[in-house]
């Protein structure tokens, strides 16, 4: 059973969509004791890094995360829920995160050399896989849906990368049994889909 953490913050229902449409048995759910007995976890986010982390946090999830982690449950963070990951975010000021994926989430500049594009970065982007891993098997170079004005510039836990705008970008991670991906798999059409049956069978 997949456990969909609900802390009043994320896509909830097109993750659990996704799920029951590949017939993935999983309950959203914010009992710890429920998250902590299941095979795999999500972490869905949207929204502002403080709001979401902070909220995360009044749950006491980032204690249940950590001994998940330590238990070795697999584990998918989406967007927000990827940046929660990182050691801390500079959105409205310096925020902590989790700590668990090495890395830092800063803001996309309006401007690259010059050229002025639009934040968020909002649609349809390619990844490039740059490590192998079962999530993302066979998926190097498909295209998937961001909604984003934040990101990971670098990471050693980075598995697959992003351009946007000429900026090169960590779009998926992993350490462990920890995946996360910026993008939402959940919106991201048939690769999306193989994303989370891949998750599924981990």
């Amino acid at each position: 059973m997949i456990a969909i953490m609900d802390y009043g913050i994320g896509n909830l229902g097109s993750v659990k969509n996704a799920l029951d449409h590949l017939g993935l048995d999983n309950v959203i759910t914010s009992d710890k004791d429920i998250i902590l007995s299941a095979d795999k976890i999500i972490l869905p986010g949207v929204g502002a890094f403080s709001d979401a982390i902070n909220t995360f946090r009044s749950y006491g999830f980032d204690k249940v995360i950590d001994e998940a982690f330590k238990k070795n449950t697999p584990i998918l963070g989406i967007c927000v829920g990827m940046q929660m990951l990182f050691e801390r975010d500079y959105e409205y000021g310096t925020h902590e995160g989790l700590g668990i994926l090495k890395g830092e989430i800063i803001r996309f500049n309006d401007l690259n050399n010059g050229v002025k594009y639009k934040i968020p970065h909002m649609g349809w982007n390619q990844i490039k896989v740059v490590d192998d891993n079962p999530l993302l098997k066979g998926l190097d170079g498909k295209y998937v849906y961001f909604v984003h004005s934040y990101y990971c510039p670098s990471s050693s836990d980075a598995i697959a990368m992003t351009n946007y705008a000429g900026i090169n970008y960590v779009s998926a991670v992993r350490r462990g049994n920890v995946y996360a991906t910026q993008f939402h798999p959940e919106k991201s059409g048939d690769v999306g889909l193989q994303i989370l049956r891949n998750f599924g069978e981990l």
